[in-house]
C-alpha cells in the first residue's frame, strides 16, 4: 500500500499515512496531533523494488 505525506493546516504538523488508493480518494485523514481534517497532501519521494538484480 502507498504511503502519503500530509501537513495539517491548523497545527502545521507533518505526518505520513499508509492508505489504500480507494481510501486516499475518499476523504482527508485526520491530523494525529489535533484531530483536524484540514490536511493537505504533500509531494513525496517514492521508490520501487523489483525481484531482478541489476
Amino acid at each position: 500500500m502507498p504511503t502519503y505525506d500530509y501537513r495539517c493546516e491548523k497545527c502545521r504538523k507533518r505526518f505520513s499515512v499508509v492508505q489504500r488508493i480507494s481510501e486516499h480518494t475518499s476523504r482527508a485523514p485526520a491530523c494525529p496531533k489535533c484531530k483536524s481534517r484540514s490536511t493537505r497532501q504533500l509531494p513525496s519521494i517514492f521508490f520501487a523494488t523489483t525481484a531482478k538484480k541489476s
